[in-house]
């Protein structure tokens, strides 16, 4: 991958990350000020349409945040866009993607799994072919999908 990332070819934003002059920093040293971004914090309606214009989108979790999945997931598979994972491929967020038709997952501690996935993301978007979320997951993922299989519990109960 050395090489091949320019910021002609790749643009990551980082928006309202909370952690800005830690990551200011790392990005300095990793010499990549050119290709990663720190954007501060925007309206939330602002930020849907900026996921949805971008070309893809990128999720950064931890393996000891196994058994969680950020609600941001689930605003990236509203967005229908392609998504790069960066978290552990056994953790409920990696689970919840692959369930959606989303198999880009590297991971987060994996700087050899973090070039190849990202290299194959970047051949995907330039030649059409990243996969997008499932329609039917997506819509069954909703709140309103969900609120009706709480209610069907609860009255089944």
């Amino acid at each position: 991958m050395k090489g091949r990332a320019s910021a002609g070819t790749l643009r990551v934003r980082l928006r309202a990350s909370g952690h800005q002059s830690f990551l200011k920093k790392l990005i300095a040293e990793a010499g990549v000020e050119r290709i990663v971004e720190l954007a501060p914090p925007i309206l939330h309606r602002d930020a849907l349409e900026e996921m949805m214009r971008a070309d893809g989108l990128l999720i950064l979790q931890a393996s000891n945040c196994n058994d969680q999945i950020p609600a941001k997931v689930y605003e990236y598979l509203r967005c229908r866009r392609p998504v790069l994972a960066l978290t552990d491929p056994r953790g409920d967020t990696a689970g919840l993607l692959r369930r959606a038709g989303l198999d880009n997952i590297a991971r987060l501690d994996s700087a050899d799994e973090i070039a190849q996935g990202l290299k194959a993301f970047i051949d995907q978007l330039s030649t059409g072919t990243a996969p997008l979320p499932d329609s039917d997951f997506v819509a069954s993922a909703s709140r309103l999908d969900r609120a009706r299989e709480l209610a069907a519990l609860l009255d089944h109960a």
